[in-house]
């Protein structure tokens, strides 16, 4: 993964651990690393999942339980939509797709609607 510069020479994407540490575009094993977090013991449900948010405003938000959310919370009529069961290889695998700015990819996944089953949307 390479980092992609937009026009002001802002970052393309960046990421958010379960207990607020973030960075921007961070390298792959950072991202694994991320995804590790998800195996912790705590059961903390203010801080529930690790995510990779694109500056176009998409963000995959993945939890301990499998679940995987899409959303874009920054334009109208874009409902969040999900998946269950989903492995951390397959979460990494979407998260690097996002990265590289592939939205339509990443969107013409097997969606489901809303959020899914222990998530708590906005």
């Amino acid at each position: 993964m390479r980092p992609r510069k937009r026009d002001r020479g802002t970052m393309a994407f960046h990421t958010r651990g379960r207990w607020g540490a973030g960075a921007s575009n961070p390298p792959v094993e950072r991202c694994r690393d991320l995804l590790q977090e998800l195996d912790s013991d705590s059961d903390d449900p203010e801080h529930p999942d690790v995510c990779l948010a694109h500056d176009s405003g998409w963000v995959l938000s993945a939890f301990p339980s499998g679940l995987l959310v899409w959303e874009n919370a920054e334009e109208e009529g874009q409902p969040p939509r999900h998946m269950t069961g989903v492995s951390r290889t397959r979460v990494l695998a979407l998260w690097l797709r996002l990265a590289e700015g592939d939205v339509a990819g990443v969107d013409a996944e097997p969606w489901l609607p809303g959020y899914g089953p222990q998530s708590k949307g906005p």
